[in-house]
């Protein structure tokens, strides 16, 4: 089967910033994503988890994006602008598809 080279992009943000995320990708031509919770980790400020919050003030949302490889500057662009004035990880993998005309 053929595959197809491909970015897979993970963004790591605080929850109530999800939309302006989202909507900050779909405004860079971004057609797809997939966005799930985090339940907690670790990282500069320490250990945290979600349990026991009632709200989303203090939980993280994970978007995934895989795009074409030649639309990756875009995307990164587009999310930096939410992501540097806020608590964000964006990480960017190399990944292979099956069907690039989804991407």
């Amino acid at each position: 089967m053929q595959t197809h080279k491909a970015k897979r992009v993970e963004i790591t943000i605080e929850a109530v910033m999800e939309d302006r995320l989202t909507a900050a990708l779909i405004k860079a031509g971004v057609t797809g994503f997939t966005i799930l919770p985090v339940l907690g980790g670790s990282g500069r400020s320490g250990q945290w988890s979600r349990e026991g919050q009632v709200s989303r003030a203090g939980g993280m949302v994970s978007v995934v994006c895989i795009i074409r490889p030649e639309r990756l500057e875009t995307l990164l662009e587009a999310a930096f602008e939410v992501v540097e004035r806020h608590i964000g990880v964006v990480s960017v993998t190399d990944c292979e598809v099956l069907r690039a005309e989804r991407f």
